[in-house]
């Protein structure tokens, strides 16, 4: 394994690169304009598949002469549900690009990226986009990062500032340079000599194929005939593809590559490991689970461990049991991002499972054990007999293809499932002025309304000196001899109030309701 052999044998490898920033800031026509210029137009076409990383040549000058670089970039979502996948996305990343538009200047996911840039330790550059729009304003946008303490040079930084145009194309040549520059200073090296330790930036699960994962070579080489782990996830290395789709032997530092046939989802984010053979990956499985179990064991005596909230008990809390299923694993993490914001009193989201590709009736059987399971798909399909056993077993599912719009709905649903409670709402206060008559519990007598309202047949707290010392109802409600059904603020009123207490004057009655919220 590559984390137990120092390199004997460095070299410089080729920038990993992360493109982020707020949505519609230009990041995905930056990336398009890069992926078609500096890719041959008929491997393009080539690719079948598409892979959440891929390699670029940009032709630069180094002492006078041309010469052909490699860059590589990891595509990363941009919207902020994303956050958990941008921050992986960083950690697979050697330097980020932080896309702010000349239009709007720095907005709030612009500062999200930057937090997940700064997290990671990442050199970065600022690319301020959209250049070629009729209201762009270079001077403004830089101000806008100078107010945000985002210092860039020639307004008071250091940090690497490239003006550019995803549509014309103009300034992305110097941004390709800018970022070759910052690469030669970092000075980023890897050894090709020894087994290669990667960055999970992909997974998906297909039909036909089974298993695949993106990975980012950190240090290292991977050949056809090695084994890899990730997590509990191993893998031996039949098929090897690089990002055009193509078959391949080997593939070296900063290369994103697709492997096929894992035993298991590997983690997005996650490390991956190559050994030379399957018994030494699995010894090696073995061992991170006695560390993990041993670990566990130890926060538990030390009382550091976290309780599962979804244990908490009945009628505290009402626990909604979700089953989730999306088109990749990135997709898996950006909803249960999205999931953890929605706090709703009294209700928890609990997710019971995840997996990827479409729901289908194993889903539904899972489900099957609480009725009050949501099964909720993201870009996935639900085909006609998965449905009919749903409406059979009476299992909600609900299928989005927009993230925003599956948690309103979802918001909707916790809100509808929350414990409902009985609280009492004041709806007025009277002071007692006179008692006429005590019959039994039936006491007539003379008061004042002095706040709100006092209505028959309301409940009444019978407070002296602003303690509570009895109930009562009021069973008749008078206004100059003539019957009422209401009293208003200001107003002297008769009453025949029916209690165990015995009221006098001076004391003050509580008018009041129950609602169920």
């Amino acid at each position: 394994m590559s984390t137990k052999q120092q390199p004997t044998t460095s070299s410089s490898r080729p920038p990993v690169v992360v493109v982020m920033g707020h949505i519609d800031h230009g990041k995905s026509t930056l990336l398009d304009y890069i992926r078609t210029s500096n890719v041959v137009a008929k491997e393009i076409g080539g690719i079948t598949q598409k892979m959440s990383a891929y390699e670029v040549v940009h032709k630069t000058k180094v002492e006078g002469k041309s010469v052909e670089k490699e860059i590589t970039f990891v595509d990363t979502p941009g919207h902020e549900s994303f956050n958990a996948i941008r921050a992986r996305g960083a950690s697979a990343a050697d330097i980020a690009i932080l896309v702010v538009s000349a239009e709007d200047g720095v907005k709030p996911q612009t500062l999200d990226a930057l937090k997940a840039i700064k997290n990671a330790a990442l050199p970065y550059i600022v690319g301020i986009s959209k250049i070629d729009k009729p209201n762009a304003n270079l001077e403004r946008t830089k101000q806008t990062l100078a107010e945000n303490e985002i210092y860039v040079e020639g307004y008071g930084g250091e940090i690497p500032v490239v003006p550019f145009s995803g549509i014309t194309g103009a300034g992305v040549d110097d941004l390709l340079d800018m970022i070759l520059l910052v690469a030669d200073v970092e000075n980023f090296t890897a050894d090709t000599a020894i087994p290669a330790e990667c960055i999970v930036v992909e997974a998906n699960r297909d039909k036909v194929r089974g298993i695949s994962a993106t990975l980012i070579i950190k240090n290292g080489t991977i050949k056809t005939g090695d084994v890899l782990v990730s997590g509990n996830a191993i893998s031996p290395v039949r098929i090897l593809e690089n990002f055009l789709g193509k078959g391949i032997k080997t593939a070296k530092p900063s290369q994103p590559v697709r492997v096929v046939g894992w035993s298991d989802l590997p983690e997005v984010g996650g490390r991956c490991f190559t050994f030379s053979n399957k018994k030494d990956a699995e010894k090696f499985i073995e061992s991170e689970q006695q560390k993990a179990a041993a670990a566990k064991a130890a926060a538990k005596a030390s009382g550091t461990g976290t309780n599962n909230i979804g244990e908490a008990s009945e009628g505290e809390i009402s626990v909604v049991p979700i089953l989730l299923k999306a088109d990749t694993s990135g997709s898996v993490e950006a909803l249960k991002y999205e999931l953890a914001k929605i706090k709703i009193d009294r209700v928890v989201l609990k997710v019971i499972a995840s997996g990827i590709g479409d729901i289908g009736e194993s889903d539904i059987k899972t489900a099957a054990g609480n009725q009050k399971t949501l099964i909720i798909g993201f870009n996935t399909k639900v085909d006609a007999s998965t449905k009919q056993l749903a409406e059979r077993m009476e299992i909600g599912v609900h299928t989005f293809d927009i993230i925003y719009k599956m948690t309103e709905w979802l918001t909707e649903v916790a809100k509808d499932r929350a414990p409902k409670v009985q609280v009492e709402e004041q709806k007025g206060i009277a002071k007692i002025l006179k008692i006429f008559s005590v019959n039994k519990n039936k006491q007539v007598l003379g008061g004042r309304v002095e706040s709100g309202t006092v209505s028959m047949h309301d409940e009444v707290k019978v407070m002296r000196r602003d303690t509570e010392i009895g109930r009562g109802h009021i069973r008749e409600l008078q206004q100059m001899k003539e019957k009422v059904g209401t009293v208003e603020e200001g107003k002297e009123f008769g009453a025949m109030i029916e209690s165990k207490i015995e009221i006098a004057p001076g004391d003050r009655v509580e008018a009041f309701h129950i609602v169920t919220k």
